[in-house]
């Protein structure tokens, strides 16, 4: 019987051997031990049962050939909450808590603390922003959106799991909100970024696992915004704010889309922790 710390080391060998981050050792053996960091680190030199070994080596397996860490173990953390993750959502990222968190700051200071505002996140994937900025601000009717049914229904069991109330609604994009003539005050969005022509240069780990859907659109990434620009004036508000998250160095365009569409917004771009732009906000008044 392998101790914990063998298998560890093992683990993180064989990852660096075959261009994977080590780290992701002990994020598998934390899922199959049911351990915590701490619980982990403090067993660090019990035996490891022959099949949770098994089960651990095969998760390593599948991490090499490019299987993310996430869709391995079915989750990812996100602004402090897990989140229940497939092969038919986008991962969650760091960068998309700071749309959040800058979202949930500007609503703050833009909107009358007694109005119920009506939020919607286009596009929700796990349903990772609309549930996030639920919780954060309950008062708040908020409702998600996806074309995806598999990405629908792992949003609604986040939902359920997280105690969010949300609407759900099966849509491209804001059409469904135009037939039913439904306006918002704050619409946010992660929409597909990234350019076709990037795909040859990306890691497998992404490229091979994670929906297109909800990575690519057009040749230059910005066919979802241009989408966004002809539907937006139909559901947005006479005062009301929209969020969308970017691909660095998309800032300039996105920005221009909006201010065209909406010539007396005041947009704005938000810088990410890695000082790459990675937000654009335009606010309606």
């Amino acid at each position: 019987m392998a101790k914990i710390y063998e298998a560890l080391n093992w683990a993180s060998s064989f990852l660096m051997k075959n261009g994977r981050e080590q780290h992701a050792a002990e994020l598998l053996l934390r899922h199959y031990t049911g351990m915590d960091r701490a619980a982990l680190f403090a067993s660090f030199h019990a035996g490891l049962p022959d099949e949770t070994m098994q089960s651990f080596q095969e998760g390593i397996a599948l991490h090499v050939k490019g299987m993310p860490v996430q869709y391995i173990i079915g989750s990812e953390e996100f602004y402090g909450r897990t989140f229940q993750v497939n092969e038919h959502v986008l991962i969650p990222r760091p960068e998309t808590e700071e749309l959040v968190f800058e979202a949930i700051k500007r609503i703050g200071s833009l909107f009358n603390q007694e109005d119920v505002l009506e939020v919607v996140d286009a596009g929700t994937g796990t349903g990772a922003i609309a549930i996030t900025i639920k919780l954060e601000l309950p008062a708040l009717n908020v409702t998600a959106s996806d074309i995806s049914v598999a990405a629908l229904n792992v949003a609604k069991n986040n939902a359920r799991n997280l105690g969010a109330d949300l609407q759900f609604i099966h849509g491209d994009l804001l059409k469904p909100f135009i037939e039913a003539g439904q306006k918002f005050d704050v619409i946010l969005s992660n929409p597909p970024y990234i350019p076709l022509r990037d795909i040859d240069g990306m890691s497998e780990v992404v490229k091979d696992h994670e929906p297109h859907l909800a990575l690519f659109a057009g040749d230059d990434g910005l066919d979802i915004y241009r989408r966004f620009m002809a539907e937006l004036p139909l559901v947005v508000k006479d005062k009301a704010l929209i969020g969308f998250e970017i691909g660095a160095g998309q800032s300039d365009d996105v920005a221009a889309l909006l201010k065209k569409t909406f010539p007396d917004a005041d947009v704005d771009v938000v810088y990410d922790i890695n000082r790459k732009d990675r937000i654009v906000f335009a606010y309606i008044s």
